[in-house]
């Protein structure tokens, strides 16, 4: 198993990095992120008195939809270091498949020999690559596997692509660790999916 990461498995990038109210400029706030900054607020809310011994308790559920709307408008408020958009399909089960267009270019500088030279000529530049995980997330703490990646019909190495993940999570601005066991944010205890559909609660 390798640590959850809240960058490649961009659902999470939802919830632990919210987009931000950008300048002048920046697209109109949609309904969808509206509703996912009122579930940040409550959760916020919600993880404060459990220091006192309280516990106020809050449950969510997204739409596959929602979320892809909702990731569409954060990395155009906040950009991502490595990613150019994110689309995923959810399944029952934990099982998650995300289209990513990643800029290769980019990892290779971060740390050159991450990209195998037999796959240097194909992932160069910005690229989509289909990648398919299975997590789990309980007790606060996540951790996932990946099932199958490929770009076009050429299938890539889980390990090549494991490694990618960790070199774009570290330069994401909160400079995520994916070799560390990562707390999930706003108090969430449990994150998990159903046919096109993803709920949680803290």
């Amino acid at each position: 198993m390798r640590v959850f990461p809240p960058t490649l498995l961009l659902i999470a990038v939802s919830l632990a990095s919210p987009a931000a109210d950008g300048p002048a400029g920046t697209p109109a706030v949609p309904p969808v992120a509206t509703k996912f900054l009122g579930l940040f607020d409550k959760l916020r809310a919600a993880d404060d008195p459990k220091a006192k011994g309280g516990h106020q308790h809050v449950a969510f559920q997204f739409s596959e939809a929602e979320i892809n709307e909702y990731m569409q408008y954060s990395l155009k408020t906040m950009p991502r270091p490595g990613v150019q958009s994110v689309t995923v399909k959810i399944f029952p089960k934990n099982y998650i498949s995300t289209f990513t267009v990643v800029d290769f270019d980019a990892v290779e500088q971060w740390k050159p020999g991450t990209i195998p030279k037999l796959l240097r000529p194909m992932l160069s530049g910005k690229k989509s690559v289909w990648v398919d995980y299975r997590f789990q997330a309980n007790e606060g703490k996540g951790t996932f596997t990946v099932e199958k990646a490929y770009y076009g019909d050429v299938r890539l190495p889980a390990f090549v692509v494991e490694k990618m993940i960790e070199i774009v999570a570290s330069r994401q601005p909160e400079h995520y660790d994916t070799t560390k066991p990562l707390p999930l944010p706003f108090g969430l205890r449990q994150l998990w999916t159903t046919e096109h559909t993803l709920a949680g609660q803290n």
